[in-house]
């Protein structure tokens, strides 16, 4: 299958991005085609600092490639260097309803949040999303549940580009992972972890063991000292076994057992433990990469080719449907 996904540069990667998109993409990448590419166009639509976007993509990178991300069997590349993303988006505007937007979650959550920056770029931010699936002809997406609904407008774009001018586009499929699809704030354990949120409501991939530490045993917990999965009724413990069972690769109620006789606080320490092993060969390779600057520019630049010889090849079938050639 060919494999479309992308993340923003702006923000650290924490592990609720790690174990809902970029563990999958790694077991992906061993048997499928692979597109992976850092959103900056998309990351336009919310305040940003421009003297920080290129630093800022550039990490995103390194940290692709430190999680895992083989750029020898994947396609790696920024959005914004394939001007076809903005091309395609803009032809797939004429076909979207105005009010399939309008009723989109994320738009709506966003809008409460930057209530100053309003823009279209935010309305109009599923129908990029769509062009960026659709422009190598996708057939599969790893998403968290948050971006679910956009992957079925991306269907439904699809569907109607091809009554209107001819089979060009297959539907694209939600890839979800197994478990875990949404790791929950460590300090709100009712929303989803995320990194515009404090600091300290999430475990960055390349944070201290000190910060990991300090950040897991403050995590917030629930009333009782009992380690038992029940999100309902006790959602903070929920999510910390959650990420222990996903990192340990070990069954919650195996979890539950080994826990059964002690409390919260010998279950963070050993969450704890499990969080710094794992990272640790992120960190290292981190370290490695970032004195290797020639290297990370040359994966940027080939991906961007690769990408742009794919992206080319649709939009002149594209253009040639819809009478503009």
């Amino acid at each position: 299958m060919r494999i479309v996904s992308g993340i923003q540069p702006t923000g650290e990667i924490h592990i609720g991005n790690y174990l809902g998109a970029i563990k999958q993409w790694i077991s992906l990448q061993e048997e499928n085609e692979c597109i992976f590419f850092i959103a900056d166009l998309h990351a336009l639509t919310v305040p940003y600092n421009p003297k920080e976007l290129q630093d800022k993509i550039i990490e995103k990178l390194v940290c692709y490639v430190a999680a895992g991300i083989n750029p020898e069997k994947s396609i790696i590349f920024v959005q914004s260097k394939v001007k076809e993303h903005a091309e395609l988006c803009w032809l797939l505007n004429t076909l979207c309803p105005v009010g399939e937007l309008t009723r989109m979650t994320q738009y709506k959550d966003k809008s409460k949040k930057f209530k100053d920056n309003i823009n279209a770029g935010l309305l109009d931010y599923p129908v990029l999303m769509a062009a960026d699936i659709l422009l190598y002809k996708g057939q599969a997406v790893p998403v968290g549940k948050d971006q679910e609904q956009h992957v079925e407008l991306t269907r439904t774009i699809a569907r109607k580009f091809n009554q209107t001018f001819g089979q060009t586009f297959e539907e694209p499929k939600e890839l979800f992972p197994k478990s875990g699809a949404k790791i929950m704030s460590l300090t709100d354990p009712k929303k989803k972890m995320s990194k515009s949120d404090d600091p300290k409501s999430y475990i960055s991939l390349f944070d201290s063991p000190e910060n990991i530490t300090k950040k897991i045993m403050s995590a917030e917990t629930d009333s009782g000292k009992e380690v038992i999965y029940n999100v309902t009724k006790k959602p903070g413990i929920s999510n910390l076994l959650t990420i222990y069972s996903l990192l340990a690769d070990k069954p919650i109620k195996d979890i539950e057992k080994e826990f059964k006789s002690k409390g919260y606080g010998d279950f963070k320490k050993s969450l704890a433990k499990v969080l710094i092993d794992y990272l640790e060969p992120f960190r290292r390779k981190q370290k490695e990469l970032q004195t290797r600057d020639v290297y990370v520019k040359e994966i940027l630049e080939k991906g961007a080719s690769r990408a742009k010889t794919i992206a080319e090849t649709t939009m002149q079938e594209v253009n040639e449907k819809m009478g503009l050639i």
